[in-house]
């Protein structure tokens, strides 16, 4: 894949799961990372995981909610590499309650990650991208559940189905400046997250009842595809959100789940 060697990539909640897959995806393409979550911890044993494959990568502790702080992760970046190439938006968080219980500050808190935090990362490493003068690529990372819908996650619905325009949005603004802006929508992929809803066999099956492809994601699936929005392969390509889902969003009914696809649970 062309386009990532010498790159400079900077990706929000990227120690763990599909950022840490991010990284890891873009660094073996080539690319210098500086993986980005409010976990100091967790950022460390993600850069010594990426470090051991031979990637070059620095870390920074950030809450994407607060733009000081977004700032400052994009000067670190710049200070330790040199420039900005690539941003990948991709911290997110989940708060489920049924609707009528949802409350003012589960609503709030998932909106302010989710939705605010990507326009804090999108905005200022766009003005970073922009004052280097060569363009760049950003990356929303988005979710089914921004076209479909979960009762139980409104707040996290409407964060992604917010994700998908302002990605438009970017896109339309963003191209006088060589910027392009597309977003990645995973089905269900395998991080913790979905090991803890899919502890057991029925709640496996009911969540492969809904993917054709009778498996969950791997996030290096995502990674990948993030990976091809990076780089020079998707050079005209802006505006768009991209489903990696096994399949879902095609499927107007359930498929059956034969015993195997079970295998390990």
């Amino acid at each position: 894949m062309s386009g990532l060697v010498g790159r400079v990539a900077f990706i929000t909640g990227g120690a763990k799961g599909i950022g840490l897959a991010c990284a890891q995806a873009l660094g073996r393409g080539g690319a210098r990372v500086v993986i980005a979550d409010v976990s100091a911890d967790d950022l460390k044993s993600a850069e010594r995981d990426l470090g051991a494959e031979g990637i070059e990568c620095a870390s920074a502790v950030c809450d994407v909610g607060d733009r000081t702080q977004v700032e400052a992760a994009v000067d670190f970046t710049v200070k330790t590499f040199g420039k900005l190439d690539v941003a990948v938006a991709n911290a997110g968080i989940v708060r489920a309650a049924d609707f009528l219980d949802l409350t003012d500050a589960d609503w709030d808190a998932v909106i302010r990650v989710n939705l605010t935090g990507v326009f804090l990362t999108g905005q200022v490493a766009a003005r970073q991208m922009k004052a280097q003068g060569h363009g760049g690529s950003i990356v929303n990372i988005s979710s089914v559940n921004g076209v479909m819908a979960i009762p139980t996650i409104a707040n996290y619905n409407a964060s992604k189905g917010g994700v998908n325009n302002l990605t438009r949005a970017m896109a339309l603004s963003l191209a006088p400046h060589a910027i392009r802006v597309n977003a990645v929508g995973p089905g269900s992929i395998m991080t913790d997250v979905l090991r803890q809803v899919v502890a057991d066999k029925a709640a496996m099956a009911k969540v492969l009842s809904r993917t054709p492809m009778l498996r969950a994601g791997d996030p290096i699936e995502i990674g990948n595809v993030v990976k091809f929005f990076a780089s020079d392969d998707s050079s005209y390509i802006t505006g768009q959100i991209l489903y990696a889902d096994g399949g879902r969003m095609a499927l107007n009914y359930t498929v059956p789940v034969p015993e195997e696809a079970l295998e390990g649970l």
